[in-house]
């Protein structure tokens, strides 16, 4: 919803606005007294305004006779909508790009994984399986590869701070992946309420209250007037050379884009409104999972129980499957699996979880056998 949907909703209005502005009707249109009898006069005046700003005095209002008043007063915004709407694209879509540059230095490649959950969908019982095998070996190598060297109190430590610290990216202790991945939906979140800032610095016109104003209007059924952050008419002043002497004008202008501007102002406060509740309860319910000492014990058992719904774990069961989501999948193990659900299916997942969990118990068996026999022939040596 952030990097790809509102960057393509931003390019789109971009366009649309480049194209009403500079093509067909003139963008800006003044009205010139009867003493500019010139015909090259009125485009030289409409160039010049749109060019050198406007600025807005109600009609019921007296026009300032202080410069200084009206150069407050002026309205620099419009001439740069399009330019303000690609740099918007562009901040959306800047976590991704950090993402997908950070997110190699976890050890493991989650666009080779990717697309081998999307190959394992395929009809084929065999190529499914080989796609789950695969991408099983890949996930064993990738958790053993990961492993802290050695036990040590600074070990220990970084452990303590990646329970406690939900954004500590630590491939030693498996939370690389998610730490990185919180950060990331953490700039989204400060990227959509730092749009809000970016307009009302760039309109200097209380973007923030825009919306709400617009439906307070409606609901108290009190007319909607022409909006002061998009007038349609505004006025120029004009200094013109005549020989020795500067001569000043101003005359009235009339924005036609302005009408559009408006409507697409108002349609991306909504948006932005709405982008901002939604990566807001995404943001809280992953930091949840993250910090949840139980959740990845219950993923790990839920999908378990989905591929035997008879399924009853003893005791010692119960404690084997505690260690294999906390201490052998961790975090990042955890959200590897969820993404390979989320370019695949949820049965793709089970068949994932089901032989990791097999093969943990397998190693776990052989280790403890291994172990048996070496104090069994160390007693007979």
């Amino acid at each position: 919803m952030n990097h790809r949907y509102t960057v393509l909703l931003l390019v789109v209005l971009g366009i649309v606005i480049t194209t009403g502005t500079y093509v067909g009707t003139s963008k800006i249109k003044c009205w010139v007294p009867a003493e500019f009898e010139k015909e090259w006069f009125a485009p030289y005046v409409n160039d010049h305004c749109w060019i050198s700003n406007t600025y807005r005095v109600p009609m019921t209002e007296r026009i300032p006779s202080n410069i200084e008043e009206r150069q407050n007063a002026e309205i620099t915004y419009y001439q740069w909508v399009p330019l303000i709407l690609a740099l918007q694209a562009f901040l959306f879509h800047l976590p991704y790009i950090l993402w997908n540059v950070l997110v190699p230095n976890s050890g493991l490649n989650l666009r080779k994984i990717q697309d081998l959950a999307e190959k394992s969908q395929s009809n084929s019982p065999s190529g499914r399986s080989d796609a789950i095998d695969t991408i099983a070996d890949v996930i064993k190598r990738w958790i053993e590869v990961s492993r802290p060297y050695e036990i040590n109190r600074l070990n220990q430590a970084r452990s303590w701070i990646a329970k406690v610290f939900c954004f500590y990216c630590s491939k030693r202790q498996g939370t690389f992946i998610t730490g990185l991945y919180l950060s990331i939906k953490l700039l989204y979140l400060a990227n959509v309420f730092g749009q809000f800032y970016l307009l009302n610095a760039f309109m200097g016109t209380g973007f923030n209250l825009y919306g709400y104003e617009y439906i307070n209007s409606l609901a108290t059924g009190s007319m909607i007037k022409e909006s002061p952050r998009f007038p349609r008419v505004t006025l120029c002043d004009l200094q013109i050379r005549q020989l020795q002497n500067v001569q000043r004008y101003t005359v009235q202008c009339v924005l036609p884009i302005n009408l559009f501007n408006e409507v697409v102002f108002l349609f991306m406060w909504f948006w932005f409104v709405f982008i901002a509740f939604i990566t807001l309860i995404s943001f809280i319910q992953w930091v949840y999972k993250v910090m949840s000492k139980r959740y990845a014990y219950m993923y790990v058992k839920k999908y378990l129980s989905l591929n035997d719904p008879k399924l009853v774990l003893s005791t010692e069961d119960k404690i084997n499957l505690k260690v294999f989501a906390e201490r052998y999948l961790r975090k990042d193990g955890c959200y590897v699996t969820w993404m390979v659900g989320h370019n695949s299916t949820d049965l793709v997942v089970i068949d994932l979880i089901v032989q990791l969990w097999e093969d943990y118990k397998k190693a776990q068996s052989e280790k403890t056998t291994g172990v048996i026999s070496s104090h069994t022939e160390l007693k007979h040596s």
